[in-house]
C-alpha cells in the first residue's frame, strides 16, 4: 500500500505498531513517525483514528527518536525569524496554568535588563488545559502578543524581550486545535509545540515533572535534523510551566560537548524560602501582570521578589551571561533595584 505520504497510514501503524497495548506496542522508527505527522498536519486521517493514535502513543511513550522525527515535521512548517541577539529561548507547557502566578514574565524581562536576551511563546488557550499563559499575562500588561515572526524577532533587538504567537509562527500546529480540544488529555503535540524555538535560539530553558523527561527532551533535541543547540537547561517546575519550584529540586543542564549533569539546590539557599502554596493566586493572568509590575517597580519585596528573581538567575546563568546561579541571582537583583527591569518593561509596552 502506497499513496503520496508513504506505506504507513496511521490505521496501519495503529494495527502493526503502536496500538496493540500498552505492553505489547512497539516503537516508531523515525520514517513513520515523521510520515505520521505528514499524514496528521496534512488532515488526512479520519478523526476517530487520529484520536485512537494520539492515545496509543500517550499509553506506550514516545521515544527521543519519535519526538525527534515529529518536532522535525513540525519545524519544517514553522515560519522561523531569528534576531540579531541570541536569546534563551524559553518553552513552557502551552495549555498553562491554573494555580501559581506566571514568573516568567517577569524574570525574563529582569534577565533582559541584566543583559541576556529572552524569547517566551505560547498560544491562546491551547487544549487540554485552556488555561492562562505567557500571552495572556503580556496581554494584562499591555504588551502587544499578536505579532508577526518579524515583528517579534524586532521586539527581541529593541527591547531584549521577545514574544512569538503559536499562530503566526506555527500556523500548522495551530490548525490542529479543534482535534486536540476534542481528545480531551495530553497528547505528544503539547510536547512538540514547546520544541519548536521560533528564534532559532542556542539555548533551550525548561521544566520537567521527573528527571527522565528532562533527558529524553535532551535526547530529542540531539537527534533533531533541525535544532542545533548549544545548551539545554532544565528544572522541576510548577504546574509543568518554567516556573521553578520552591524547595528541594532538581536542575538538569546538559551542554554541546555531550555534558550532562543533574543536580538538586534547595531553593532557600537562593533566597526562595517559602512553599508553593505561597505562589498561588486567584486570577493567573491579572494577579500574575500586577504581580510583575509590582516587583519591577521595587513597589513589593518579600518573597514575589525572591521568586522572580531566582527565575531570572537561571535564564541568566542559562543564557551564559553568569558563571553561576549565585552571580546571575546578583545580577537580576540589581537589574530590579536600578530600575532598568522596569524600564525594559516600559520599552516592551511602547513596542
Amino acid at each position: 500500500m502506497s499513496d503520496t505520504h508513504g506505506e504507513w497510514p496511521l490505521k496501519r501503524l495503529m494495527t502493526e505498531v503502536v496500538g496493540s497495548g500498552t505492553k505489547s506496542a512497539e516503537d516508531m522508527n523515525r520514517e513513520q513517525a515523521a510520515e505520521a505527522m505528514r499524514r496528521i498536519f496534512a488532515g488526512e486521517p479520519d478523526p476517530t483514528t487520529l484520536g485512537a493514535f494520539w492515545l496509543a502513543n500517550r499509553w506506550k511513550h514516545n521515544t527521543a527518536e519519535e519526538l525527534a522525527a515529529f518536532t522535525d515535521e513540525m519545524c519544517e512548517r514553522v515560519e522561523y525569524a531569528t534576531p540579531d541577539a541570541d536569546p534563551v529561548d524559553c518553552g513552557a507547557n502551552y495549555d498553562g496554568k491554573g494555580r501559581s502566578a506566571i514568573l516568567g514574565v517577569g524574570a525574563g524581562v529582569v534577565a533582559a535588563a541584566a543583559g541576556t536576551p529572552v524569547v517566551t511563546h505560547s498560544g491562546d488557550r491551547v487544549p487540554t488545559q485552556k488555561q492562562d499563559a505567557y500571552k495572556h499575562v503580556l496581554d494584562e500588561l499591555g504588551v502587544a502578543t499578536e505579532l508577526t515572526p518579524r515583528d517579534s524577532a524586532a521586539m527581541v533587538d529593541e527591547t531584549g524581550f521577545g514574544f512569538y504567537y503559536q499562530p503566526a509562527f506555527n500556523p500548522a500546529v495551530a490548525d490542529l486545535f479543534d482535534r486536540r480540544d476534542q481528545m480531551g488529555v495530553r497528547t505528544f503535540v503539547n510536547t512538540v509545540e514547546t520544541l519548536a524555538n521560533p528564534a532559532g535560539a542556542s539555548v533551550h530553558l525548561g521544566s520537567f515533572y521527573h528527571l527522565s523527561f528532562a533527558k529524553k527532551v535532551v535526547e530529542t533535541f540531539e537527534q533533531s535534523e533541525v535544532h542545533d543547540l548549544d545548551r539545554v537547561i532544565m528544572f522541576q517546575g510548577m504546574e509543568g510551566y518554567d516556573d521553578i519550584r520552591p524547595g528541594y529540586t532538581k536542575v538538569a543542564d546538559w551542554s554541546a560537548d555531550g555534558t550532562f549533569d543533574d543536580y538538586e539546590i534547595e531553593t532557600a539557599e537562593y533566597g526562595m524560602d517559602f512553599e508553593e502554596a505561597d505562589l498561588h493566586v486567584d486570577s493567573v493572568a491579572e494577579d500574575s501582570a500586577r504581580l510583575t509590575r509590582e516587583v519591577l517597580d521595587g513597589e513589593r519585596t518579600g518573597h514575589w521578589r525572591d521568586a522572580v528573581a531566582l527565575n531570572a538567575a537561571f535564564r541568566i546563568y542559562a543564557g551564559g551571561d553568569a558563571d553561576s546561579l549565585d552571580a546571575g541571582l546578583d545580577a537580576a537583583r540589581e537589574a530590579i533595584d536600578d530600575g532598568s527591569a522596569a524600564a525594559v518593561l516600559d520599552d516592551l509596552r511602547a513596542f
